[in-house]
């Protein structure tokens, strides 16, 4: 809609009234005795949003494309998903066989936070959303994503350490908790930009703050896949680890790096973020320098070649805490 103007008026006295563009009303089927909400977004400006109410007409049709694979159909599940719609039925022309059914409910399960199967038939199946926003916050998924990531990186340096494949394989099992997060997340990032009171309860103050919260989600999926990668390296490699303890300490100041830059991130404290990417510029020169002692020492090639990819997930686990700061430094300019 190109700019339009509107002049204010007084009525009763007291009253200062002011007329909607008959075009956006009319397109956003606005009739008279409807409620809008009216959000202050800054001291200079309002925002005038229709009341979302009719959850039943939040639902979407997915039909299954024959041609193509359920791992390839499920991937437009997530998209629906990620969309924000409350309900999503999956149609299939020629109907879902029992296994099917069983593993589009186990993806369900494993993938999609508060996603759950409700009604079935032989050829569609419902799948309805029952996790509300306000009982799990934006906020309260960053903080499970950052103890898990803590602690499979607690753990992916420890099954490096022992040999300990049982470990090891449940690092790499936790992988799919942090995905599960992410995509919860980026659901809530993108209901926050079409919603502007779910954004202002988010803390949100303007739209950049989601962009900004979207890139460090990702930065955080990012930093488990490197621990997923550590622990797959992990299992590669039996005994006599070269340079373990200057591996072990690089591991500890990464992780403390980036459990710091989430910490800024909470604060909004600005030097404490300036103050993680200046100790990320040092990890990764202790890296340069653990990474040559390795490559140097005794051992096998093939052992090398793991302990340089443990160094260099490392290395990226710092580097993506120190994105997550330069983005809080950002976030904190207003």
């Amino acid at each position: 809609m190109r700019e339009e103007r509107r002049r204010v008026q007084l009525t009763g006295g007291s009253t200062l009234i002011v007329s909607l563009p008959i075009k956006w009303a009319r397109a956003a089927g606005i009739k008279p005795g409807d409620e809008l909400r009216i959000i202050q977004k800054d001291e200079r400006s309002l925002i005038i949003a229709l009341d979302k109410r009719a959850e039943k007409d939040n639902i979407a049709e997915l039909r299954l494309s024959p041609e193509e694979s359920l791992e390839d159909n499920f991937r437009y599940l997530i998209a629906y998903y990620l969309v924000g719609y409350e309900g999503i039925r999956l149609l299939s022309e020629n109907g879902f066989d029992a296994e099917e059914r069983r593993w589009i409910k186990d993806e369900v399960r494993k993938r999609l936070i508060g996603m759950e199967v409700v009604e079935e038939a032989s050829n569609e199946i419902l799948l309805q959303s029952f996790l509300k926003y306000k009982d799990f916050t934006l906020q309260d998924s960053i903080k499970s994503m950052a103890k898990i990531i803590r602690s499979m990186h607690e753990d992916a340096l420890l099954a490096l350490e022992r040999g300990d494949e049982n470990l090891a394989k449940d690092v790499i099992e936790r992988d799919n908790e942090i995905d599960r997060f992410y995509l919860l997340t980026v659901r809530q990032l993108k209901a926050s930009v079409e919603d502007p009171m779910l954004a202002a309860s988010m803390g949100f103050r303007s739209m950049r703050d989601a962009l900004g919260y979207r890139l460090i989600v990702k930065s955080m999926e990012r930093v488990a896949d490197h621990i997923e990668k550590i622990a797959r390296h992990s299992l590669e490699m039996k005994g006599g680890i070269i340079g373990l303890e200057e591996i072990k300490k690089v591991g500890t100041l990464a992780i403390d790096a980036f459990m710091k830059s989430l910490e800024a991130l909470s604060e909004r404290d600005m030097r404490k973020a300036n103050d993680v990417i200046r100790e990320v510029n040092n990890i990764t020169s202790m890296v340069e320098g653990v990474a040559e002692h390795v490559l140097k020492g005794q051992g096998s090639e093939v052992q090398k070649i793991h302990l340089w990819a443990v160094l260099e997930s490392l290395r990226r686990i710092a580097e993506y805490s120190a994105d997550i700061s330069e983005i809080t430094i950002n976030l904190g300019i207003k």
